[in-house]
């Protein structure tokens, strides 16, 4: 404005105010210090979790991409899983399961396992897996009707190819109202089905065949596809008593490990000690836990002095 003063530098004396923080309140200094603060560490530690996150593995189960429950509802398990409501139209659907309590498995998650599907010849679902890489396919039974072994004897087949389950008697394995699960890891790649040692063509589509035997008529509680390893699925607890015939077993593997100790220690190796080149570096994701805390030391007490 005309008339409106102006100090030496040419600026107008009220902007120049305007801009100046010394007439701010000293109240509030403080305030948006703590402030500033406040929010770097929130990003520092954001920043820190992700990085975490992306080298250390977390604990978990595989990346489903199939789960049906046969012959029943839809359903989540404990573990996140979504079971879909079984789809088929083939054979028979039965709930005769529901009047038993099942062994092994949560309250909740028992309906997994007391609703199937069986017929009186064999049967199977086709499962779309359409990218490579490692898998396992679960097969959960439980036996709900015979009383003994050797009553209901079937094999699984994948792809009218490969066996990969033979003879099962789900009441010889755990008896009868105990879940049971059957893992079977396989591998797509380049257009192959690698399953068992064995190779056959792969065109998208996972067959997964129960094949009526001698001894009455195959059955199937529940299927999951899961993307991964044996280690990315959730597994049932020990069937109980069988911990006491483990423990025997581990003793007798115990006196085997200590006599072969005894005998290497009178077997002389000639040559240099090599270093193994497969020994695996288990300190290489403290890295990144040691560069943040190097980070943070010094940017928290410049912050400290602000």
């Amino acid at each position: 404005m005309i008339g409106e003063p102006v100090n030496a530098t040419g600026c107008r004396v009220t902007q120049c105010r305007v801009h100046n923080n010394t007439n701010m309140d000293p109240k509030t200094t403080p305030y948006l210090s703590r402030r500033l603060k406040m929010i770097f560490l929130i990003h520092f530690f954001s920043l820190v979790a992700l990085l975490l996150h992306n080298v250390v593995p977390c604990a978990g189960i595989g990346e489903v991409i199939y789960a049906i429950n046969a012959g029943g509802d839809s359903h989540i398990d404990v573990h996140g899983i979504k079971y879909d409501a079984d789809p088929a139209q083939f054979g028979v659907a039965s709930d005769y399961g529901k009047s038993m309590i099942i062994q092994r498995v949560p309250p909740q998650d028992a309906t997994i396992y007391q609703t199937e599907r069986y017929d009186l010849s064999s049967f199977a679902y086709d499962i779309p897996v359409e990218d490579e890489g490692d898998y396992v396919l679960v097969l959960k039974f439980s036996e709900v009707w015979f009383a003994a072994s050797g009553q209901k004897v079937f094999d699984v087949v994948l792809n009218e190819q490969h066996q990969v389950i033979s003879n099962l008697d789900i009441y010889e394995k755990v008896g009868r109202g105990s879940a049971h699960d059957e893992l079977v890891p396989f591998t797509i790649t380049k257009g192959k089905l690698k399953v068992k040692g064995e190779v056959s063509t792969f065109h998208g589509t996972l067959m997964v065949e129960f094949v009526k035997g001698d001894y009455d008529n195959p059955k199937i509680n529940a299927i999951v596809i899961m993307k991964g390893s044996i280690e990315d699925i959730p597994k049932l607890p020990p069937i109980p008593g069988q911990d006491l015939d483990e423990e025997e077993e581990d003793d007798e593997d115990d006196d085997d490990e200590d006599s072969e100790k005894i005998a290497k220690q009178f077997t002389k190796k000639s040559g240099p000690k090599v270093t193994d080149p497969y020994a695996a570096d288990e300190t290489s994701f403290l890295y990144p836990i040691l560069i943040a805390v190097a980070v943070f030391i010094p940017t928290l007490f410049c912050l400290c002095r602000l």
